[in-house]
């Protein structure tokens, strides 16, 4: 019959033990979700509900296996993703620790201690020998969930580090994507300076001959000689930011400063026509920000419950058992044995507000983070839209910076034409190629503006830490 008392009290033990949560659950805020992305085409040629670019792995994403290397390399050895994986170390560890307040603390100790008084008058000197072994154990009941709290908070801490490694791997391949293309610009720039050059100082000795014939003035010889000395400039400039930019890609590898191996031109990248979105709710489970903002949000919220508890009563149980006796040989005997248990209530009476004000402080944490969780939500549906709109309307901007460097470079031709048929200045041809040249350099900043909006688009949409 008395079994039946004590089940009872171990069921009514773990029922509070499991259900008395203080502070209030977690509950996703509401935001409010566009039916479908601004800044696409007029007319998508692409279901709304398909996968979107971000679903794919970066590999698939980017096509150029160089690029694929550097991106390869740089999730390795970039110090900021190693930093966060430190953290998430870090937030691991924190977390078994808060997990660890739940579970009693039991301890064991050994102690022996032999001790002689003096001689006094009418005493003879006295030794004592005493030896203990014992356990004790305390365990603070959670009755009012408050370390179920705070595990909860360091869990969704230890999300959060996750998601924000993850986010920095999903910002670094795309730097290291654009960083890689704008290489590939300079390059393409470099090539046509130096075609330019070439071309000009062909020009430049031909206007010298003629002058030297006397069938054209030294002024042409300047203007000629103009044309030469700037494309030579150009080509200075952009060695010198092509280093330069070969030093920052080495970096986000993760490496000192040196050169790096080229794949595809920038021409030859391959691009879709119109990037698939999706569906605009899929991008709250798919980007790392908005992901790691909700789980600081739910650390915040899980704290307003570590700060309630404070109101209730701490219960704590300890006990000791052990042996004790001044011979080693009778320490382990039934009169050596010794015990003690006991429980005890702390119940807060005066606190000055302390507890009441750190309420107060997790509920203002918590509203603070519910702002940013929707902020970064809001920011969000922005990038993705800026991104789409960058990406078509840099389309066209391509489109029609080709047909103007087309007609810049046939005006180039006739004018030469017309220059060696004695029916134009040299002024005409000056004017001509310094337009055909930066015709031609405007291009090729025009197509790389397309690929860096079509990056923008799959950073945007969360693509890149899926491994």
């Amino acid at each position: 019959m008395d079994a039946i008392p004590a089940r009872v009290g171990v069921s009514l033990l773990a029922t509070l033990l499991s259900g008395c949560m203080a502070g209030p659950n977690y509950n996703k805020p509401a935001v409010p979700t566009p039916a479908a992305y601004r800044g696409g085409s007029p007319e998508p040629r692409v279901p709304p509900d398909v996968a979107s670019f971000g679903d794919q792995k970066w590999w698939d994403a980017f096509q150029d296996d160089a690029l694929r290397d550097l991106i390869r390399a740089s999730l390795q050895q970039n110090y900021d993703v190693r930093i966060a994986a430190a953290r998430i170390v870090q937030a691991r560890a924190l977390l078994g620790i808060t997990q660890a307040d739940q579970l009693p603390e039991i301890s064991a100790g050994v102690s022996a201690v032999n001790q002689r008084l003096p001689q006094s008058p009418g005493r003879p000197p006295i030794e004592t020998s005493a030896t203990q072994v014992g356990l004790s154990a305390a365990w603070e009941l959670d009755f009012w969930g408050k370390y179920r709290r705070a595990t909860e908070s360091a869990r969704a801490n230890l999300l959060s580090e996750e998601w924000a490694q993850r986010h920095i791997v999903s910002s670094l391949v795309s730097d290291v994507a654009a960083a890689y293309f704008q290489l590939r610009e300079q390059d393409l720039e470099l090539e046509i300076s130096r075609q330019t050059l070439a071309s000009r100082t062909d020009s430049l000795r031909l206007t010298q001959v003629l002058a030297d014939r006397g069938a054209t003035s030294l002024l042409d010889v300047r203007q000629a000689e103009q044309l030469v000395f700037s494309a030579g400039a150009s080509i200075a400039d952009l060695e010198q930011r092509i280093e330069q930019q070969e030093n920052f890609i080495s970096i986000l590898v993760g490496k000192n400063p040196e050169s790096v191996v080229r794949g595809r031109g920038l021409v030859d990248q391959p691009h879709p026509l119109e990037v698939p979105a999706g569906l605009p709710s899929s991008l709250l489970e798919r980007r790392p920000d908005i992901l790691q903002a909700e789980q600081q949000l739910v650390a915040a919220n899980a704290q307003i419950g570590v700060a309630k508890a404070d109101f209730f009563p701490n219960i704590s149980l300890t006990g000791t058992a052990g042996f004790q006796s001044s011979a080693l040989s009778r320490l382990f005997a039934g009169p050596a044995g010794l015990w003690a248990f006991g429980a005890s209530a702390l119940q807060p009476v005066f606190e000055g507000g302390r507890i009441r004000n750190r309420v107060h402080l997790a509920e203002a944490r918590t509203e603070e983070a519910t702002l940013v969780y929707q902020r970064t939500v809001q920011r969000a549906f922005r990038d993705v839209s800026d991104a789409l709109v960058a990406y078509r309307k840099s389309r066209e901007v391509r489109s029609q910076q080709q047909q103007l460097t087309t007609a810049a470079e046939d005006a180039t031709r006739l004018s030469n034409l017309r220059y060696r048929g004695g029916a134009a200045s040299y002024l005409e041809v000056l004017d001509s190629e310094t337009r055909s040249f930066a015709a031609q350099l405007a291009l090729a900043q025009a197509q790389l503006r397309e690929l860096q909006s079509l990056v923008q688009i799959y950073r945007s949409l969360g693509g890149g830490w899926q491994q």
